[in-house]
């Protein structure tokens, strides 16, 4: 069963911004698209540890602000050509309300990735 801890609303959050919290033991990046998905990331690029809340949000990725590297929301996979990957969080939206859950499991298997509004 997964304890949800509450986030903010998703007003908090620009469209093509992102918001760091400290939660579940590790620093997280909560991500609003243009389209309003909604998708956590730990806050920690694998290449040199750059904070991703930081970076430029466009389509369903972002950028990290230290060396460019495109992290995807869906699989939390760096974009070809680099590799690594970093931990995905579980999201639901109640309403205007964004829970976080726990960490989802690793890329390439069946995980919940994001939520619409």
């Amino acid at each position: 069963m997964t304890n949800w801890v509450y986030i903010g609303k998703l007003s908090d959050i620009p469209k093509r911004g992102a918001r760091k919290v400290k939660a579940l033991g590790c620093n997280v990046a909560i991500f609003r698209t243009g389209e309003d998905a909604v998708f956590a990331l730990e806050d920690s690029c694998p290449h040199k540890q750059g904070p991703l809340s930081d970076g430029i949000v466009h389509g369903k990725g972002v950028a990290c602000p230290l060396h460019n590297w495109v992290i995807d929301f869906e699989t939390g996979e760096a974009r070809a050509p680099d590799v690594g990957c970093v931990k995905r969080f579980a999201i639901e939206l109640r309403g205007e309300e964004i829970y976080l859950g726990g960490a989802l499991a690793a890329a390439g298997e069946e995980a919940l990735a994001g939520a619409e509004v």
